[in-house]
């Protein structure tokens, strides 16, 4: 959303005009990217046509979900849900069903994407108004990755469709309805974007649309959208056409894409007279004085925000961030009128195009600034162009972290590398010294370690939902997630904060570890960046602090004195087992255990003056959103474990943890059991 100058022109007398009243101000909850999506797109559509590639399965999974539970749109239509054979005809089969004048959604990622490419450029061609969202994924290439990249999303970019890139849950959700309106106010298909795990599948707290704000703001499909196929008024599309009529049918789209531009600007300036939520084309931050940038696209961007203000106050150099929201249309005119003034920017992008002149969105600009330097019409005139730096950053979900923001802001100032890369050795890399902890004031995070498998990462998420719906707390929580999947280390992250949580890279400082595998302590150094005076949980079968005490490594036990931290125990294991109603969630459920155990070592509760019983009866709540679909019986039995947890954890006291208990010394051969 904007924070600070309006670069449209149209939305300052707009906010003179609200005089603090907002008709629908949203629904607070929590929830991840896709789920945001799902929620508008089930309301405002009448089908989903999609055969969904990870990252983007939770939202065409969603999507199914409803159609089976018999949803209903806004207007009363039955929901329908459609899986071809693969992604191609997904996008086929939207396109004939926006033929037939249906609005249609559609879910993929990646390969997926560029499988349709094919058919998106005949959707656009139709002038057919649909809107896909998409998991931004890089593209398999020297090898497979599910994670993050924009590669996937530049190679459609030519495809004659808008698209919208949101940096957080929140603005997936609000920019699903903003792409819809502006696609079916200009006759033209959008994509919205989000990045793949990042943005998809992290929980944030959010303000969902009321139903009575998306019908009003989007309408009654049968009012926007026209059924090329109704014989009774018919039309010619998707003919052949030779040498006398095809080069006039391709150059009269042209007047459709005049009408875009506006469109998107209308329907932000609408979204924020409904909901008081501001988007522009371009959102900036802390550039009325700035002598430098950052410039690019997706949650990345919000962790340079975060290390702006760090950034002036002990570096002394006045940078500011520019997110590009729409990309297409691209913004020319409001790119260089944001950028212009300055010594220097820098375009960070989730991609790698080393045989093109320069990255898509570096190329974009720098044409941009050619054309206002040669006096192209709509452009303000320019005397000098500042100098454009290029990196990336981040490709395959690589960590973006506020240090590597610090080395980009002191690159421009020493006048380094035109073109560098970040977050890996090599050549081309800018080293990082130093990686602040800008976490808002007052922030909880928690880093876990766990095997995949055990619920953890579930688990995450509903002390996410308790932390935010129950505590009234700003939230976010998302995995490391492997491709690997079941039965290997897993990392999980939450923060909790009173204000506005906005890095979106992997927590070094933290202040709650829990250890549901502990072959973390011989694989990994789980005890890195935890504060002083934090907590450590440890699974384990040992029964008394002394047992469990022994078994601790000697270099952990040394940073637990050093930083004087609390250490508690459970056997999440065997409750699980004792609990869990069926033999294949004996494992899945020991991750739940968890919950109870987070209840009991935080002040959350005792803040929000809650008792044992509130804490419980509220958690039920948050345990029905995750595990209502299963039966009232799974929701019971991760209940017992929740208050297992919270009963049987114990905490090793002080005067043991002083003490040099050795552990077990291993040899070959020998048969000793450290932890479960």
């Amino acid at each position: 959303m904007a924070d600070t100058k309006n670069l449209s022109g149209s939305s300052e007398a707009l906010s003179d005009n609200l005089n603090g009243h907002v008709p629908y101000p949203g629904i607070p909850t929590t929830t991840d990217g896709a789920g945001s999506v799902v929620w508008a797109e089930t309301h405002i559509t009448q089908a989903a046509c999609a055969y969904p590639i990870t990252s983007s399965t939770t939202m065409g999974g969603g999507y199914g979900s409803a159609v089976s539970n018999g949803a209903r749109n806004l207007w009363g239509d039955r929901l329908m849900f459609l899986e071809p054979e693969s992604e191609h005809s997904a996008a086929a089969a939207c396109e004939g069903f926006a033929v037939a004048g249906g609005r249609v959604s559609n879910y993929t990622s990646g390969q997926g994407l560029i499988l349709m490419h094919e058919v998106l450029y005949t959707i656009s061609g139709k002038r057919l108004p649909v809107v896909f969202h998409i998991g931004a994924r890089a593209l398999t290439s020297h090898s497979l990755n599910v994670h993050a990249g924009h590669d996937d999303v530049m190679s459609v970019s030519d495809s004659g469709w808008g698209i919208l890139f949101g940096r957080t849950a929140q603005e997936s959700g609000d920019l699903a309805l903003i792409a819809r309106r502006a696609a079916e106010d200009s006759r033209t298909p959008f994509f919205n974007v989000q990045d793949g795990f990042l943005t998809t599948h992290t929980v944030e707290d959010v303000l969902l649309c009321e139903p009575e704000m998306m019908k009003e703001y989007i309408g009654k499909p049968e009012d926007k959208l026209v059924n090329l196929f109704n014989p009774y008024n018919p039309v010619m599309t998707g003919v052949v056409q030779n040498q006398d009529s095809y080069m006039k049918g391709k150059i009269a789209q042209r007047d459709y894409y005049s009408q875009v531009g506006d469109a998107v600007q209308n329907a932000m300036d609408e979204f924020y007279r409904l909901t008081g939520r501001q988007y522009q084309m371009l959102d900036t931050y802390r550039m009325e004085d700035a002598e430098y940038a950052i410039v690019g696209m997706g949650c990345m961007i919000e962790t340079a925000k975060a290390t702006v203000d760090y950034i002036r106050r002990e570096e002394g150099i006045k940078l500011g961030v520019v997110h590009i929201t729409c990309y297409r249309p691209y913004p020319s005119q409001q790119i260089v009128e944001a950028l212009k003034h300055l010594r220097g920017f820098t375009v960070l992008e989730r991609m790698d195009d080393p045989i093109a002149p320069n990255n898509p969105v570096t190329n974009d600009i720098k044409a941009a600034f050619a054309d206002a330097y040669t006096g192209s019409p709509g452009f303000a005139a320019i005397d000098d162009i500042p100098k454009i730096f290029s990196g990336a950053a981040g490709l395959g979900s690589r960590d973006v972290r506020p240090g590597h923001f610090i080395s980009i802001a002191r690159n421009m100032v020493e006048e380094g590398p035109r073109f560098f890369v970040v977050g890996i050795k090599h050549d081309l890399a800018l080293p990082m010294n130093g990686d602040p902890d800008v976490r808002p004031k007052g922030a909880f995070s928690m880093r876990g370690h766990s095997v995949g498998g055990f619920g953890s990462v579930t688990t995450n998420k509903v002390i996410a939902t308790i932390a935010g719906d129950i505590f009234g707390k700003k939230v976010q929580a998302y995995p490391k997630y492997g491709s690997e999947k079941k039965g290997l280390p897993t990392t999980y992250y939450l923060t909790v904060a009173d204000e506005p949580i906005l890095t979106h890279c992997e927590l070094n400082n933290v202040d709650f570890v829990p250890m549901n595998d502990i072959n973390a302590f011989f694989t990994s150094n789980p005890l890195a960046g935890i504060q002083t005076g934090g907590t450590l949980f440890v699974q384990t079968n040992k029964a008394t602090p002394e047992d469990v005490w022994a078994n601790v490594p000697p270099k952990a036990k040394d940073l637990i004195r050093e930083k004087q931290l609390r250490v508690v125990a459970a056997d999440g294991a065997k409750i699980a087992r004792e609990e869990a109603p069926v033999a294949d969630l004996e494992v899945r459920m020991q991750g739940i255990v968890l919950l109870g155990i987070f209840l009991r070592v935080t002040p959350f509760a005792g803040d929000a003056d809650l008792d044992d019983a509130d804490v419980m009866e509220r958690s039920e709540q948050a345990l029905r959103k995750y595990f209502g679909k299963r039966g009232e019986a799974v929701v019971q039995a991760n209940m017992r474990c929740v208050r297992r947890g919270y009963e049987e954890a114990f905490e090793i006291p002080s005067e043991i943890i002083a003490q040099d208990i050795t552990s077990p010394v291993l040899v070959p051969g020998a048969e000793i059991t450290l932890f479960a």
